[in-house]
C-alpha cells in the first residue's frame, strides 16, 4: 500500500460523509441546542435570619387591587433570587400567575436597585445585593382577576400565596413572617392565624411563611361564628359569611348537624392535628370557582347563598365541610411524600391523589351520612352517581387511573370536552368506589371486625399539636393495611390502579352487598345534580347532556347521540317534527323502543336531521341490594 493511502482513505470518507449530509439538508453549519442551566437556588433545610414583614392593603375595592409592600432581611450580598410561588397546593398544579403581579420596585437599603427576571423561570427576580446591605423592600400590586371576586365592598378574601415574594435557598418552614392586613372600613377577619386588630388594620403573630400561605384570610360585612366544639377537645368554629344577611338564618337543626360531624370526624381519625379549626363558609353566587380549599387548621367552603335558606335542594354540597376538615388529617398533617416540597416553586407530583384526594371524597360521603348531612337514601343515591360516573368511563380502555394522578398538573386551566374519554381527576369518584372496595375486603377478610376506620385512626394518627408534617409513600399504605388484615394489598390495590376493566373499578360496590342499576324516574340527588350542572342529563341512554334552550352541554364518548354525530355546542331545535323541548326529548326517549328518536340540529353553519341509534327507555343510576350478601355498606355508613 503506498505510503500516505490511509490519509487519502480519511480524507475520501469525510468528503463522502459531508456530501450525504449536505444532500440531506445538513451542512454542519445548522443551529445546535445548548441547554441553559438553571441558576436558581436549591432550597436547603437552614436557619433563616430575621423575619419577612408584609403589609397587604386590601382597601381598593373599586379597581380590585392589592397593594403590597414586604421587607426581607438580606441573608448574604450578591445575587439574591426572589420567587413568587406558583403551585398551589389545593390545585397540585402551578397555577398562580405571574401574570397577575404588577408594578415591582425594589429598594436595599432605601437605595433603588433594579431587578432582572430569570431568563429561563418566569416566577424569579434576581436582585445584587451589596456588601452590608441590611433590608430589602419590595413594593407591588397583585391584580386581582375579576372572576375570582377576591376583593368586594362587603367580602374579601386575601390568599397569601398571591402576595408575596420570598428568598430563593431556604425552606419555607424556616422562614418567620409577621403580616399586617387592611381591609375596608366595618368587615370583620376570619383565619386560623392569631392577630391584633387597630382599626382597619389586623396585626397578625410571627408564623413560618409555611403556615402563613396555609391560613388565608376572609373578611365579611355580614357574618356569623358558631363553636361547635360542644365536648371536643379543641375548639372549632363555624365562620360564615354572606353577601347578604338574610342568608346567614341557619337553624338549630342545622348546627346540631354540624356538631355531629365534628364528633364523627374525630371518631374516625381520633386527636386532631390542629391547635383550633376554622370551617370557613362564604355563603354567595358571586364567589368563583366555588368548591373548598383545604388547610392544617381552616377549611375554605365556598357554597351557593341559600345553602342554609333551602338547605333540602343542597344534596350535592353536602359533605364539602367534611372533606375538607378531613384534609386536616389526610393532607396537610400526613401528605404524599412526592406532593411535599420545601417550597412553593419545586414541581410536586400526584402518584397518591388517590388516597389524597380520593380517600378524602370517600370519608366525605361517610362523614355526611354519620352526621345527617344526608340521610341513608340519600347517601346510598349519592354513591349510584358516583358509581355510575365511574362504570360509564370509556376512556379506562386507554388511560388508568394512575395516569389520570397527572391530570392535576397538565390539565389545570384547561377545559375538556369529551371528559369520560380524556378522564380529567377520576381519581375523586373513583376513590370513593375504590376505597369502599378496600373497606369491605378488610370486613372480609377480619370476619366483620375491621373496616377502614380501623386503618385511617392508626394512619393518621396525630401527635400534640406539632405543626410539622409526616410524609408517606404507597408502600407505607400497603404497610399500613397489612398490619391491620394481612393480604397482598400492593396487587389488590394495583388492579384498580392500572385496570382497563370496568368491573374491576366498580368491584367494591359488590363487595358491599349492592349493584347498580338504572331506573327510568331519577331520584332526587340526580335532579338536583342535573339542576346544579344547569343541563338534563341523558348520559345513560342516549348518552347526551342538553340546556333548556336545546344546547347540547356534552356528549358521551362512542354513545347513541355521539353516533349520530352530535357534539358540545350544537343545539337541538326539533324533536321528532316538533319544537324542542326537554319534555319532547325525553318522551321521544321513553317512546324510542317504537319508534325511531330524529332530532333536527343546528350546527352553527347548517341545519340537519338525524336519527339517534337508541331503543329503551330513560335511564338513570340508583343502587340495588344483592340478596344473600352481607351488607357491608350500611355497616359503613351507621355513627360512631
Amino acid at each position: 500500500m503506498p505510503a500516505g493511502a490511509p490519509v487519502c482513505r480519511l480524507l475520501l470518507v469525510i468528503l463522502m460523509t459531508l456530501a450525504a449530509g449536505s444532500a440531506f439538508g445538513y451542512t454542519g453549519m445548522d443551529p445546535v441546542f445548548h441547554a441553559v442551566p438553571s441558576a436558581l437556588p436549591t432550597p436547603a433545610d437552614k436557619p433563616f435570619r430575621g423575619t419577612i414583614a408584609l403589609a397587604v392593603d386590601a382597601t381598593d375595592t373599586d379597581h380590585q387591587i392589592f397593594v403590597v409592600h414586604e421587607t426581607l432581611p438580606v441573608q448574604q450580598p450578591g445575587d439574591v433570587v426572589l420567587l413568587y410561588p406558583q403551585w398551589e397546593t389545593a390545585s397540585h398544579a402551578p397555577t398562580a400567575s405571574i401574570a397577575d403581579l404588577a408594578g415591582l420596585v425594589v429598594h436595599v437599603d432605601g437605595k433603588r436597585m433594579e431587578w432582572r427576571r430569570d431568563a429561563i423561570d418566569m416566577h424569579a427576580f434576581h436582585v445584587s445585593v451589596p456588601e452590608d446591605a441590611r433590608s430589602i423592600t419590595l413594593d407591588f400590586q397583585f391584580l386581582a382577576p375579576p372572576s375570582a371576586s377576591l376583593l368586594r365592598p362587603n367580602m374579601v378574601k386575601v390568599p397569601w400565596h398571591r402576595m408575596l415574594l420570598y428568598p430563593a435557598g431556604w425552606y419555607v418552614r424556616a422562614m418567620p413572617i409577621a403580616a399586617t392586613f387592611a381591609i375596608p372600613d366595618g368587615l370583620h377577619a376570619f383565619t386560623s392565624l392569631n392577630y391584633r386588630q387597630s382599626a382597619n388594620e389586623l396585626a397578625f403573630s410571627p408564623v413560618t411563611l409555611e403556615q402563613l400561605v396555609d391560613a388565608p384570610v376572609y373578611a365579611g360585612r355580614y357574618w356569623k361564628r358558631i363553636d361547635l366544639s360542644a365536648d371536643t377537645a379543641k375548639r372549632v368554629d363555624l365562620d360564615i359569611l354572606a353577601d347578604v344577611p338574610a342568608d346567614l338564618a341557619i337553624t338549630p337543626m342545622e348546627i346540631g348537624k354540624m356538631r355531629m360531624l365534628i364528633k364523627q370526624t374525630l371518631a374516625v381519625f381520633g386527636p386532631a392535628p390542629y391547635r383550633h379549626y376554622d370551617a370557613i363558609l362564604t355563603l354567595s353566587d358571586v364567589l368563583s370557582p366555588g368548591g373548598g380549599i383545604e388547610h392544617r387548621e381552616e377549611g375554605e367552603n365556598n357554597l351557593p347563598a341559600d345553602y342554609f335558606i333551602d338547605a333540602t335542594h343542597q344534596l350535592d354540597n353536602r359533605d364539602l365541610v367534611a372533606h375538607e376538615l378531613v384534609h386536616a388529617w389526610n393532607g396537610r398533617w400526613r401528605v404524599p411524600a412526592d406532593l411535599w416540597s420545601p417550597n412553593f416553586n419545586l414541581p410536586v407530583r400526584g402518584s397518591l391523589l388517590w388516597v389524597y384526594e380520593g380517600q378524602t371524597e370517600f370519608w366525605g360521603r361517610v362523614l355526611a351520612a354519620r352526621s345527617g348531612l344526608r340521610d341513608r337514601q340519600q347517601t346510598l343515591d349519592k354513591l349510584a352517581l358516583d358509581a355510575a360516573i365511574v362504570a360509564n368511563r370509556p376512556g379506562r380502555s386507554w388511560k388508568t387511573l394512575a395516569d389520570s394522578t397527572n391530570d392535576a398538573v397538565y390539565m389545570a386551566g384547561h377545559s375538556v370536552r369529551w371528559r369520560d374519554w380524556q378522564r380529567r381527576e377520576d381519581y375523586y369518584a373513583e376513590g370513593v368506589l375504590l376505597w369502599l372496595d378496600v373497606d369491605a375486603r378488610l370486613r372480609q377478610l377480619s370476619g366483620e371486625r375491621w373496616g377502614l376506620d380501623d386503618f385511617a385512626r392508626r394512619f393518621f394518627a396525630a401527635h400534640g399539636d406539632d405543626q410539622g408534617m409526616s410524609t408517606y409513600t404507597f408502600d407505607d399504605v400497603c404497610r399500613a393495611l397489612d398490619a391491620l388484615v394481612p393480604d397482598d394489598w400492593r396487587a389488590f390495590l394495583d388492579v384498580h390502579l392500572h385496570t382497563h376493566e370496568t368491573g374491576d373499578a366498580i368491584a367494591g360496590l359488590a363487595r358491599a352487598g349492592w349493584k347498580l342499576v338504572y331506573r327510568d324516574v331519577p331520584t332526587e340527588t340526580f335532579r338536583q345534580d342535573e339542576s346544579d350542572a344547569g343541563a338534563s342529563d341523558l348520559d345513560y341512554s342516549i348518552g347526551m347532556q342538553v340546556r333548556q334552550d336545546g344546547t347540547v352541554r356534552s356528549v358521551a364518548w362512542d354513545g347513541p347521540s355521539f353516533r349520530a354525530g352530535l357534539s358540545a355546542g350544537m343545539r337541538i331545535v326539533e324533536v321528532d317534527g316538533k319544537p324542542f323541548t326537554t319534555t319532547a326529548l325525553t318522551d321521544a326517549i321513553t317512546a324510542s323502543t317504537t319508534r325511531p328518536l330524529v332530532l333536527g340540529i343546528d350546527a352553527g353553519e347548517r341545519r340537519r336531521v338525524v336519527r339517534v341509534p337508541y331503543r329503551g327507555a330513560l335511564r338513570y343510576p340508583s343502587l340495588e341490594r344483592i340478596r344473600g350478601t352481607p351488607d357491608r355498606l350500611s355497616a359503613l355508613l351507621e355513627a360512631r
